[in-house]
C-alpha cells in the first residue's frame, strides 16, 4: 500500500469505512395552464409553452385518446394543422397516433408497448416531447410509457375529462393496472406542463361529466370546508352542466391537489400517509369487482360515502355533516350502492373488504387511510373494525333506498 493510501485509510473513521452517504435535491417545476380552444391557430399557448426553453426546433409525438374522436372527429387534423403552422419552431415526428381510451388501455401493456415502439422508431429523445391528449386512463398510460423510455422523455398532458383536469392530469403519478390491482405498475414522473381546455368538457357524456366531480368532493372534504359548501350550494347547477360553475370547481380542485403535492413534503409518497386517496381503498377494489363497468369517479363517490359513514359510526363525524355529504353525492346524481359491495368470497367474506389489505400492501405494509373529523378536516387512521365497516355498508344500502341516514 502506498503512503498516500495509508494516509487516506488512517483518516477514515471506523464506523464510516463501509458507507458513502449521498444526499441531493431535485427541483421540479411545471405549470398547469387554463385556456380555451388550445389548437386554434389564434391561440399561442401551446407553442409558447413547448418552445420557451430553447430556440432549437424540438421534436413532438402526439398520442390521442381514440374515444375523443367520436365527439371531436376533426381533432387529428386540427392538431396536425396547428403544429404544421409552427413548423419552424417545432417538428411533428409523425401524424398524431391514437390509443384506446378508458380503463381498458390500462389493463394490458399493449398501449405502452405501442408508445415505446413509436418513441424508438421516430427518434424521440429525452429533449423531445410526447403530448398526451385524453382522459385520465390515457394520460396514465402514456405517462408511464414516456417515463420509462430513455429513463424519461418530456411529457405534455392535455386532460380532456373533468376527472383528469381536476385531479389525475395535474399530478405526478403515472401507471397501468396489473395482476388484478389498480396502478400496480407505475412511476412518479412530473409532466413538463399541463394544458387544460374546458371546451373538451362540453361533449362529455353525463356519466363522465359527473364522475370527475367526485374528486372535487373528496379534496373538499379533507381540506376545504368552504369549497365543499360551494359544491353543496351549486349542486343543481353542476348536475345540470353549468360550465361557469364547473370551471370554478375544476380550478379550485386542481389548485388543492397541486398544493398538496408540493406542500405536504412527500410528493412521491415515500411514506404511508396519502390523504388524497380518501375513499379510494374501496373504490379501487370496486372498480375491479365491477370489471371496470364503474367509472373511477363513480367508485370514488361510493368510497367517500362509505368512509364518511364509518367516520360517523366511530364517533368522529357528526351525523348532520354525514347527511350533508351523502345528500350532496346523491344530488349530483351518483348511485351510492352497487351489487358488488355485497359480493361474498368463497371463504364467506365480503370481497370489498379485501381492498383494505391490498391498500396496505400498496403502501408498503403499514395501513394508513383517511377518515373525517369534520367537513374539511381529514386525519390518518391505521386500524379499522371490520364489523363496523359491515354496519357502514348496511347504512349505505339503506341510504341508497331512502336518502336518509338512520
Amino acid at each position: 500500500m502506498s503512503s498516500c493510501q495509508e494516509t487516506i485509510s488512517d483518516d477514515i473513521e471506523a464506523d464510516d469505512a463501509n458507507r458513502i452517504q449521498q444526499q441531493f435535491t431535485v427541483t421540479y417545476n411545471y405549470s398547469v395552464i387554463f385556456s380555451r380552444n388550445l389548437f386554434s391557430l389564434s391561440n399561442n399557448t401551446v407553442i409558447s409553452e413547448l418552445t420557451r426553453e430553447t430556440n432549437q426546433p424540438d421534436k413532438l409525438l402526439v398520442v390521442v385518446d381514440d374515444g375523443l374522436l367520436k365527439s371531436h372527429p376533426g381533432l387529428i387534423d386540427e392538431v396536425s394543422g396547428y403544429f404544421h403552422s409552427f413548423g419552424d419552431r417545432i417538428s411533428l415526428a409523425s401524424a398524431p397516433v391514437t390509443i384506446p381510451g378508458g380503463e381498458a388501455c390500462k389493463n394490458t401493456s399493449s398501449a405502452v408497448d405501442k408508445i415505446h415502439r413509436l418513441i424508438s422508431d421516430n427518434g424521440i429523445c429525452r429533449h423531445s416531447y410526447v403530448m398526451a391528449i385524453g382522459g385520465g386512463a390515457v394520460l396514465d398510460t402514456v405517462g408511464y410509457a414516456v417515463a420509462t423510455a430513455h429513463r424519461g422523455v418530456r411529457l405534455v398532458r392535455v386532460p380532456t375529462t373533468v376527472l383528469s383536469q381536476n385531479d389525475s392530469g395535474v399530478g405526478v403519478k403515472n401507471g397501468i393496472n396489473a395482476f388484478g390491482k389498480k396502478n400496480f405498475l407505475g412511476t412518479f414522473a412530473p409532466p413538463s406542463t399541463v394544458l387544460v381546455d374546458s371546451e373538451f368538457l362540453r361533449t362529455l357524456c353525463d356519466r363522465d361529466w359527473r364522475a370527475g366531480i367526485a374528486e372535487a368532493v373528496k379534496v373538499a372534504l379533507i381540506k376545504d370546508a368552504d369549497f365543499f359548501s360551494f359544491i353543496e350550494k351549486n349542486v343543481s347547477k353542476l348536475a345540470h352542466r353549468d360550465m361557469a360553475v364547473m370551471d370554478q370547481v375544476i380550478f379550485r380542485c386542481a389548485q388543492l391537489h397541486v398544493n398538496h403535492i408540493c406542500g405536504n413534503g412527500d410528493p412521491f409518497e415515500s411514506g404511508s400517509s396519502r390523504p388524497l386517496d380518501f375513499g379510494h381503498w374501496s373504490a379501487h377494489k370496486l372498480e375491479h369487482l365491477s370489471d371496470y363497468r364503474l367509472r373511477h369517479g363513480e367508485a370514488v363517490a361510493i368510497g367517500l360515502a362509505l368512509d364518511s359513514i364509518y367516520s360517523n359510526i366511530t364517533g368522529c363525524l357528526e351525523k348532520t355533516n354525514l347527511q350533508r355529504i351523502l345528500d350532496t353525492l346523491a344530488n349530483l346524481g351518483f348511485a351510492l350502492w352497487e351489487t358488488e359491495l355485497a359480493r361474498m368470497s368463497q371463504d364467506g367474506h365480503l370481497e370489498i373488504m379485501q381492498g383494505l389489505d391490498e391498500f396496505r400492501e400498496h403502501l408498503g405494509g403499514m395501513l394508513t387511510f383517511t377518515l373525517l373529523s369534520d367537513i374539511g378536516s381529514g386525519f390518518d387512521s391505521h386500524n379499522y373494525d371490520r364489523e363496523l365497516y359491515h354496519e357502514a355498508l348496511d347504512i349505505l344500502r339503506t341510504f341508497s333506498q331512502s336518502n336518509e341516514v338512520r
